[in-house]
């Protein structure tokens, strides 16, 4: 389900505090990474990711993220990306 833009401008809010729980540098998205990622965003629903590699490297990183794991990009501000995936089982986050 596409988010809203009144939807992603509160996820933006909401995850303006956070902190990057992962960050992708060197080996990239490798499997350990990958998993990680899809498990943050099952336990917090909203999450921060650091990129630490060129804007064209960034970008396809981004979009496979999005791809593979079902997550919405709410923001991308130079290296950090913000991805929300909603827990259908148990929602932590009520969308306006």
């Amino acid at each position: 389900m596409p988010l809203s833009t009144s939807q992603k401008k509160h996820l933006r809010g909401l995850g303006h505090a956070l902190s990057p729980v992962v960050i992708v540098a060197d080996k990239g998205l490798s499997e350990n990474v990958r998993a990680e990622i899809d498990q943050a965003l099952a336990h917090h629903e909203l999450i921060k990711i650091r990129l630490k590699a060129e804007r064209e490297q960034r970008r396809a990183w981004t979009a496979e993220l999005v791809e593979n794991t079902g997550a919405e990009l709410v923001d991308r501000i130079g290296q950090v990306i913000c991805l929300y995936r909603r827990n259908p089982e148990k929602p932590k986050i009520q969308l306006p």
